[in-house]
């Protein structure tokens, strides 16, 4: 990997969203909790929510990942609350795509994932990215 690549990948954008994670903590009403962790880079996600009628009404994230991991959890914190399940199905499934076949960036409210497309060329990144999200979506199930 070239220093200009590394320069891509971590753009500011990036670094940005890394450094700006909303709801970080633990949640103690939480309905569900569920933790995941990367084993090929070591990352890992907490995620603690409390569901009211179908919707995520409360949300805090644990977060240990690389910058790239810390920018996605950074995006679905920013909009988790009020979204179903669906939701967060919906864009964790689009994520998916853009990064391993080539679709189109998530849709808003996550429309932000798109900064991560520079990623989309280095594979042993994509768990750490899709981390939060799969443990938002656990501990939903877990509710």
């Amino acid at each position: 990997m070239s220093d200009s690549d590394l320069m891509q990948l971590y753009s500011r954008r990036i670094l940005a969203l890394a450094t700006d994670i909303p709801h970080l903590g633990k949640l103690d009403d939480a309905t569900g909790s569920a933790h995941r962790r990367s084993p090929q880079c070591g990352s890992s996600v907490t995620a603690h929510v409390r569901m009211d009628q179908g919707r995520i009404a409360d949300f805090a994230q644990e977060v240990r990942a690389c910058a790239l991991g810390q920018a996605s959890a950074g995006v679905l914190g920013g909009a988790v609350i009020g979204r179903t399940r669906d939701d967060i199905l919906t864009a964790r499934d689009e994520l998916t795509a853009m990064l391993k076949s080539g679709g189109a960036a998530p849709q808003p409210p996550f429309a932000a994932l798109e900064t991560l497309l520079p990623a989309r060329e280095f594979p042993n990144r994509h768990a750490s990215i899709l981390l939060a999200w799969e443990a938002t979506l656990a501990a939903i199930d877990a509710s």
